[in-house]
């Protein structure tokens, strides 16, 4: 069967890893065009495509995959299917229509729950025990179409988003190819999903790691785990930046103004909440490396009575 794979970061490498280790035919690769990072904005290939010329799997980087000219190249390649996961486009119909079973989608939420961008940071951050795997038929809409398969993944008091995004796609790669067989064969069932129930989230910006002490312990440490290790979450002490990296919530009866230091010493660092304390367990100063809190105490004396983020 001739497979088209659509993908672009690190989390989709793992599902083209599994279609091709299955035996799948995977005659195309479509991903983002390489962009430009870091400092020397040199120009770097997605992971997707490293993986897919690792493999001598012809690779496609359309700037819009909408265009005649990128459907007439897909359409050429003459796919049985198309596997989406993470790709970064929204497909037109002329390409969902395209092969014989259809388009499918690797999608790392529980659906209807987290259609759109960043769904694993967002089921951390608003403070979910349970995420999962969904694989679905694709339309027009965003997230919108048929369910075909789903796997739940429990949500560690210790996973970041780094750490989930992991597990999901591995748990994602396997969900997709142990699905494929029933699409072909024709007992796959599609379920559509209630409308009642979706919820739909944007993307994560660098803004959004800035920490607002005027939320609960519990809220900020899932800001603190959502946004492991983009784009971190952050604070600022004396003027600098301070990224928190880990931190704790614990109790706290002190009516200090959210932000203060309420408790310093050698081995910790307790800043008041709206309601409890943040214990900080690794934090990264401005122009310094990323250290245990006690390692921090050492070289930095922060007092009780400042106050971070002013």
């Amino acid at each position: 069967m001739r497979v088209i794979f659509m993908g672009t970061p690190d989390f989709a490498v793992g599902t083209l890893e599994a279609l091709i280790e299955s035996g799948y035919e995977v005659v195309l690769v479509v991903t983002q065009p390489d962009k430009p990072q870091g400092r020397k904005m040199e120009l770097m290939a997605p992971p997707v495509k490293n993986c897919a010329i690792s493999h001598d799997i012809p690779v496609f980087q359309p700037k819009r995959v909408r265009e005649p000219e990128a459907l007439a190249q897909i359409k050429a390649h003459d796919p049985d299917l198309i596997v989406v996961a993470a790709f970064g486009q929204l497909l037109p119909k002329e390409l969902l229509d395209m092969p014989k079973f259809g388009c499918i989608n690797v999608h790392a939420s529980l659906l209807p729950k987290y259609r759109g961008a960043a769904p694993i940071q967002w089921s951390i951050l608003n403070g979910d025990e349970t995420t999962g795997v969904t694989i679905m038929r694709m339309d027009v809409g965003l997230d919108t179409g048929d369910m075909i398969a789903k796997v739940e993944i429990p949500i560690g008091e210790e996973d970041t988003g780094g750490t989930l995004f992991d597990k999901l796609a591995q748990a994602g790669a396997k969900l997709c190819v142990d699905t494929i067989p029933s699409i072909v064969d024709g007992s796959a069932v599609y379920t559509p999903q209630d409308e009642s129930l979706a919820t739909k989230v944007g993307m994560i910006k660098k803004s959004d790691g800035q920490i607002d002490f005027t939320r609960s312990a519990k809220q900020i440490v899932c800001q603190i785990r959502g946004l492991n290790p983009w784009p971190s979450a952050f604070t600022s002490l004396r003027g600098k930046t301070l990224k928190i990296w880990s931190a704790k919530a614990v109790a706290s009866t002190g009516t200090a103004a959210p932000g203060t230091v309420i408790a310093a010493d050698k081995k910790q660092l307790l800043v008041q909440t709206k309601d409890g304390a943040l214990s900080l367990q690794e934090v990264q100063l401005e122009g310094k490396k990323r250290m245990a809190i006690e390692d921090f105490l050492r070289g930095v004396n922060v007092e009780e009575g400042e106050c971070l983020g002013v």
